[in-house]
This record gives C-alpha cells, sequence and structure tokens, in this order.
C-alpha cells in the first residue's frame, strides 16, 4: 500500500499543510476539534485502496497549516474556511467539477457551509456527529447556549481569548488532548474553572481501546507547534457566523447527504436534536437527505473508534453517486 504524502499549498492567503494518497475521483475530508488530518488515517487508506484519490487539509489555525491571524477570531468564520477549500480543490482537484466531500465536527459545520454556499461544487456529502443547524434569525447561538447550558459549558468557556489556553498549559497539552479525545459520556461537556476534567492533573487517563499513545503523541506534537488558538477560535466565531450568514436563513442544503452519528455522542444527546434528526426537520432543511444512521454505543468519535464501520458507510454512499446518471437531484 502506497503512503500518505504530505504537501503545502498556497490558498486563500494562508499556507495549507494537505495530506493525500491514492488515484482516482477525489474524495474531501474535513476535520474537527482537537484534530488535524491525521483523524482521516483508516479512511484516507481505505478509499484510496477502492480507487479514489483521499485528500485531508489541516483545517485554517490547526497542524501544519499556518498563516491566518490567530489573535482575530472574525478570520475563522465558515466563510474564511470555505474561501480556503474552494482554492484548495482548484488546486487538488482542477479537472472535477465537483468532489465527494466527508466532516466531522468542525469538519461536519464547514462541510454544511461549504454545500450551501457553493453546492455546485460537491457531489455529495457523507456527513458525522454535527447535524445541519439552521439560522435562527430572533437568537444568537452564544445567548442560546448560555442560557440553556450555563457558563460552564465548554463552548460558553472557549470564548474569551487567552483564558482557557493559559488553564490548558497548566493541565499540559497531553492531558488536554487525552480528555477531549476520550470523552465518551452523552452529557453536555462542562469546564468548571481551576478544574478542568474534576481531577487531580497528576491522574492518569485511561485510552480507549481505539486510541493508542502514539495516535495520541502525534496529536500532542501538532499542538505543540500550532497552539489552541486557531481552533478555539472557530467556537469564538460562532456569533459572527452569525452575523455574516443572515442571507442563508431559511436555505437548504441541496446535495445529496448521508449523516452518521453515535448515540452517546454529546451532539446527539443535546436538546432538540434527536427530534430535529428523527421527526422530519433534517429532511426539511436537507431535502436530499439519503439517510440518517444512528451508531449505537459509539461516542463522538466514531470515524475512529469504529473505522471498520465508517469506512463501509462511506464507500457506500458514493458508490452510490459516482455514476454521472446516479443523482437525487
Amino acid at each position: 500500500m502506497e503512503k500518505i504524502e504530505h504537501k503545502n499549498v498556497e490558498v486563500n492567503g494562508i499556507n495549507m499543510h494537505v495530506a493525500e494518497i491514492g488515484q482516482g475521483p477525489v474524495v474531501l475530508f474535513l476535520h474537527g476539534f482537537p484534530e488535524c488530518w491525521y483523524t482521516w488515517r483508516h479512511q484516507m487508506s481505505f478509499m484510496a485502496s477502492h480507487g479514489h484519490r483521499a485528500v485531508a487539509p489541516d483545517l485554517r489555525g490547526f497542524g501544519g497549516t499556518t498563516g491566518a491571524p490567530i489573535d482575530d477570531p472574525g478570520k475563522f468564520t465558515t466563510l474564511h474556511v470555505v474561501g480556503d477549500i474552494i482554492e484548495l480543490l482548484k488546486i487538488v482537484a482542477p479537472d472535477e467539477d465537483k468532489v465527494f466531500l466527508v466532516g466531522h465536527d468542525w469538519g461536519a459545520v464547514m462541510a454544511w457551509a461549504l454545500c450551501l454556499y457553493r453546492p455546485d461544487k460537491v457531489k455529495a456529502l457523507f456527513n458525522m456527529s454535527v447535524s445541519f443547524s439552521p439560522r435562527n434569525p430572533k437568537r444568537k447561538p452564544l445567548e442560546t447556549l448560555r442560557a440553556v447550558c450555563g457558563p460552564d459549558y465548554y463552548v460558553c468557556r472557549f470564548q474569551e481569548p487567552g483564558e482557557i489556553e493559559e488553564e490548558f498549559a497548566k493541565v499540559g497539552t497531553k492531558r488536554v488532548l487525552e480528555n477531549f479525545l476520550s470523552y465518551r459520556a452523552p452529557g453536555p461537556l462542562f469546564l468548571p474553572k481551576g478544574i478542568l476534567f474534576g481531577d487531580s492533573p497528576d491522574a492518569p487517563t485511561t485510552l480507549p481501546s481505539w486510541l493508542s499513545e502514539e495516535d495520541v503523541a502525534y496529536y500532542v506534537n501538532q499542538y505543540a507547534q500550532s497552539g489552541f488558538t486557531g481552533g478555539l477560535n472557530y467556537y469564538r466565531a460562532l456569533d459572527i457566523n452569525w452575523e455574516l450568514t443572515a442571507p442563508w436563513t431559511g436555505a437548504q442544503v441541496k446535495v445529496p447527504v448521508k449523516f452518521v452519528v453515535g448515540d452517546l455522542d454529546l451532539t446527539y444527546n443535546a436538546p432538540g436534536t434527536k427530534d430535529y434528526l428523527h421527526k422530519g426537520g433534517l429532511k426539511k432543511d436537507v431535502p436530499f437527505l439519503d439517510e440518517v444512521v444512528v451508531m449505537k454505543g459509539v461516542g463522538h468519535f466514531l470515524h475512529e473508534e469504529k473505522p471498520d464501520e465508517i469506512n463501509k458507510y462511506i464507500h457506500q454512499f458514493i458508490q452510490k453517486f459516482s455514476s454521472p446518471r446516479c443523482s437525487l437531484l
């Protein structure tokens, strides 16, 4: 099996690190927090062995991608990130009008945004963990989160620039990443000041079976270089996104979509999410929705926890739309 190759490309004013493997139609993978391209290692090799070119960038602010001003959360909106992706596609897929898209966590948010802003670039979307979230014109996202979840909710705790970074530094990069990557509870994640993960900073973290010390070491090395601020800026741009996306209020995502989530994922158990997914809300906003799959006994990082199952789901879905004659449109 060929090895994953790495390169850096100039896109949209930043220097983007890109991992890729294989030959054939492009499958673009978009990662979340606290991840980087590495989170897709299982899927990339699998898709390459099945006749596709797997491409996984580090999104702006993450890993080896540099150049975005991390002191300005306003440079981390969905419009900025989608702009990066559009420029990247011109480089990695110049002869393809549309590509297959796979997203998870913040990568899922950016995948929804890409399909909303530029559906002409996407053959089909396989998205995980974070469902589409229609814009509420009457209330900003952070106002809602603070009211529903309180100030210790992790998204709320991420808002003040420098504050959570300082607390992360006290805990240590390795321990922070171990706790985030192994979080598997269906309830909301709270990070109280002074006791971020609820116990002694010296207490050992038990890694899940699917996450090795080698995996953690790779992530630690990436965040030791990039820091956490770039990734945290995605959360800090929530209300900015809300302001900028007013023109898309009520707009639908009109590409074929399959959505997969674990039943232990905190996103699936957030207030209102299950009703939205299963009682017609998502289907209304995403009219070409193919299917919603809820994986039993699986948490947030489902593509790492159950890579074989996710690989099978992705491959079957992409095969469905690989023929020019095969489309929901």
